[in-house]
């Protein structure tokens, strides 16, 4: 079992004939995912061959639901297009929608969150890697070769230490590892996903990767104390960041002490959960946890 994505997704890439689209969609159909179509309305009625995999393109999302049953969707479009492209998504009655685009306006973001949610939609990102189901299906960037299925539930805002995480637990494996996104407004939180992965009955251990800023951490501990039952381990991306600096990421404001990485620490640690302070000493806190069956 995974959560949100399985063998049995059917996925269409919405801006599957642009460059990113195009590059990614391959890689996903050699991992294995069942991409059934992409979405042009300027290219509506053609194929595109992958390696000898031909994949049609629809007018419309909707079109490709109806042609071929599918149930997500990835979004490959630029930033000025994508509240367009998530608003027909969801619309047209998709149950999840992976939005990899970055730098998406947040007043963007808002409006076409707040129409997913009322159609039902899931959404993942924007300014994501999206998510994968190791052995399963991948819908977004995440490699599919750097790890293997498993037990091990994987939520984080960073893309790339999603991949480091994946990697230094690679002889494990991952149930599902779901990059959130790191923009203020995002569709899915590590709450959702805690949810999620303490219903799994295949996943027995669920990893956090936070970073500095916000308090989505200090939210998402207050929901592990009272809720999640399986062991939880965390890391938070931060901890050097000097203070009074504005840092890069859009969602790295840090007012005070709050949002800082050593406040998010302790609000972790509180509920129970292992915080390392690198990657690998997460992935040894794992294995400890693993290795004493807590």
């Amino acid at each position: 079992m995974a959560i949100h994505l399985t063998k049995e997704s059917k996925i269409l890439v919405q801006g599957m004939t642009g460059g990113e689209g195009m590059k990614h969609t391959r890689r996903m159909l050699a991992a294995g995912t069942n991409v059934v179509g992409g979405v042009n309305p300027r290219k509506a009625g053609r194929t595109v061959d992958f390696h000898d995999r031909p994949v049609p393109v629809f007018g419309s999302v909707a079109e490709g639901m109806d042609a071929t049953g599918a149930d997500v969707t990835v979004v490959f479009v630029p930033p000025a297009f994508t509240k367009a492209a998530v608003t027909e998504a969801a619309d047209a009655g998709i149950g999840l929608a992976v939005v990899i685009t970055e730098g998406v306006p947040v007043h963007d973001s808002v409006a076409f969150l707040d129409r997913a949610r009322k159609r039902g939609t899931r959404v993942i990102g924007p300014n994501c890697p999206g998510l994968i189901s190791p052995g399963q299906s991948g819908a977004g960037i995440i490699p599919a070769d750097i790890t293997k299925p498993g037990r091990i539930g994987l939520v984080s805002k960073s893309g790339t230490l999603t991949y480091q995480l994946m990697y230094e637990l690679r002889d494990i494996g991952f149930s599902t590892c779901v990059g959130i996104g790191g923009d203020p407004v995002v569709g899915t939180t590590h709450i959702d996903c805690l949810t999620a992965f303490q219903d799994d009955p295949e996943t027995d251990l669920i990893v956090l990767i936070g970073e500095i800023g916000g308090d989505a951490e200090e939210r998402a501990a207050a929901y592990i104390r009272d809720h999640v039952t399986k062991p939880v381990v965390g890391y938070i991306a931060g901890f050097t960041a000097p203070e009074g600096r504005t840092m890069g990421h859009a969602g790295a404001i840090v007012s005070g002490s709050s949002g800082t990485a050593r406040a998010k620490q302790q609000a972790l640690e509180a509920a129970g959960v292992r915080v390392g302070r690198t990657l690998t000493e997460t992935a040894r806190h794992v294995l400890a946890v693993l290795d004493s069956g807590a």
